[in-house]
């Protein structure tokens, strides 16, 4: 008799996909409007950015708060809740004229981001997949936020030559709540353990936060979140100031990229799309090989990576090869981090869970991207908060070597 395989192309996987893409192109485009929101209203550098660092932090406490939203009420009312706020903050915050007001609103777009992002999404995914193809399923869903960033921010930037950023906001607020319509797509059937079903959620946090290796992910996923916001806010800013002017009979002024403001728009884009790859390869490794040691390994790329680009000369090659390199290990850590909690901590809860320690990378993203803006205008540039990033980055890679990878049930039997 020939076994029938599970489908790893699934409704759930498309739809969860297409909400993720949506969300995550309008999140990574914030760091284009820095510079024009700044101008505009006279704003210190600082100020934005603790908008956008406000924005990061909202989405790590609402991470957790969705997670056990979607297991008490239905993913799908959380879903729904999610691209609400979302839509509200954004356009709440198309009217703001003030730092405080922009900063405060902020929290809406965080909250809603993190309703319809990688917590929410995530788990139902891995819920729908198969063993077989669940930590395929993750990075294929952690790709399509690549995706996202792909176009996100170069679309920002055009649309930005056509109307005021507010408008652009606007666009945005409909764009979350056409997602809204995928959502009959998004029907999963109960996977977890008949032993998970039966445990409940307060006795596996207190399971989980009595393991080390659980305070080693949720330490060891901070640096994840320093690194990527600090980028995604600030890096646009960053070769538009200091990059090397760009050759006008170059390759990059031939596609029409003629200045280093739009390198700086590219190379998020950049980013994104060796992010796809990156982290397609990261969740078929995953299946193969220790996910402590895979992450270790990314985390020690990203180090030497970054650590190389400071000190080189900042031109205009080296930004996209900077780009590529870093691109290709963004969001490896997301399907391994996530398929790490699974695998540890079962099914049931891996929304909370996960959302857990996705509230560390969250507090990394607040500071990242804080410190940005804060040592920016203090020294000029960007360079200690730069080499910050480089030491949480070698800290994450050690942290994740003593986890102890075996399920937590196992482990008690």
């Amino acid at each position: 008799m020939t076994e029938t395989r599970a489908p790893l192309i699934t409704p759930v996987l498309m739809a969860g996909c297409i909400i993720i893409l949506v969300s995550f192109a309008i999140r990574a485009s914030f760091g284009v409007f820095q510079i024009p929101i700044a101008e505009e209203f006279g704003w210190a550098r600082a100020e934005f950015s603790l908008a956008i660092a406000i924005q990061n932090l909202a989405w790590g406490i609402g991470q957790p708060i969705f997670g056990a939203i979607a297991e008490k009420i239905g993913d799908r009312k959380a879903i729904i809740m999610g691209a609400l706020i979302y839509a509200a903050g954004l356009v709440a915050s198309s009217y703001a004229v003030t730092p405080g007001a922009h900063q405060a609103l902020e929290i809406l777009v965080g909250f809603g981001i993190a309703g319809t992002g990688f917590g929410v999404i995530l788990a139902v995914v891995g819920r729908a997949a198969s063993d077989e193809n669940r930590s395929m399923a993750l990075a294929i869903a952690t790709a399509a936020g690549s995706a996202g960033q792909v176009f996100g921010a170069p679309l920002a930037e055009w649309m930005l030559t056509l109307m005021p950023w507010q408008n652009v906001f606007g666009l945005f607020a409909v764009a979350i709540l056409a997602v809204l319509f995928l959502l009959p797509m998004m029907r999963t059937e109960t996977v977890a353990t008949k032993a998970e079903l039966e445990e409940s959620l307060g006795a596996i946090l207190k399971k989980a936060f009595r393991d080390p290796s659980y305070t080693l992910i949720f330490l060891g996923f901070f640096s994840c979140g320093y690194q990527l916001a600090f980028i995604t806010a600030h890096f646009p800013a960053f070769v538009t100031e200091m990059c090397g002017a760009i050759d006008p009979s170059g390759t990059l002024a031939s596609i029409g990229v003629s200045t280093t403001s739009a390198l700086g728009a590219v190379s998020i884009s950049l980013i994104g799309l060796a992010n796809i790859a990156g982290t397609l390869y990261a969740g078929y490794l995953g299946k193969r090989f220790s996910k402590k040691y895979l992450l270790a390994a990314i985390y020690t790329g990203r180090t030497l990576v970054a650590a190389l680009f400071i000190l080189m000369p900042i031109t205009p090659t080296s930004v996209i090869l900077f780009s590529i390199a870093m691109g290709s290990l963004w969001l490896a850590t997301v399907p391994l981090t996530s398929g790490l909690v699974a695998h540890i901590y079962g099914l049931r809860y891996m929304g909370t869970l996960y959302g857990i320690v996705f509230f560390s990378h969250q507090l990394g993203s607040f500071l990242g991207v804080w410190l940005g803006g804060r040592m920016y205008d203090a020294f000029g540039d960007y360079t200690m908060v730069w080499w910050i990033g480089v030491g949480v980055g070698a800290f994450s890679a050690i942290v994740h070597l003593p986890v102890k990878e075996q399920p937590l049930a196992a482990r008690a039997a």
